[in-house]
């Protein structure tokens, strides 16, 4: 399976910021609704690039520092400016490499250097889990034909 297949099943909604919107503003777009986790910053408005990309964590993380301070911050002296991204061609055990050797719960999905989604950590588990009853069916239903 790959990152397309996700996209395909949950769309190519980004939510995204602005880099010089506040960490106030963020954090509301972060609460939702929709709930999210992160959010791509891509200042040209059409998603042709990403700038950068700030989190709950990254907020969370500057908020230990900076206190009430934060919310006036903008997303440019809080975000992540080294953005880890994948392909919609990559596979499933890519991402998931990915998300696990830095430590990212969301990547944004880059196709020819344009956004063109964003897939988290619980996008790519329930779509595992999903592979997992399949093949555990298929399985099982072999056990059952050769008994």
């Amino acid at each position: 399976m790959k990152v397309s297949d996700i996209l395909r099943i949950k769309g190519d909604t980004v939510h995204t910021a602005l880099s010089w919107n506040t960490i106030a503003e963020a954090a509301t777009r972060l609460a939702g609704p929709p709930a999210i986790g992160a959010l791509v910053v891509s200042d040209d408005g059409r998603r042709e690039r990403v700038d950068g990309i700030v989190s709950e964590r990254d907020i969370v993380r500057r908020l230990a520092t900076d206190g009430a301070g934060l919310l006036d911050l903008t997303v440019a002296d809080v975000m992540t400016r080294h953005v880890v991204t994948c392909s919609p061609e990559d596979s499933l055990t890519e991402a998931m490499g990915l998300m696990n050797r830095w430590r990212h719960r969301h990547l944004p999905v880059v196709d020819d250097g344009r956004l063109v989604g964003m897939i988290s950590i619980g996008d790519v588990v329930k779509q595992r889990l999903a592979e997992m009853s399949t093949e555990a069916g298929v399985l099982r239903d072999i056990y059952l034909a050769s008994h």
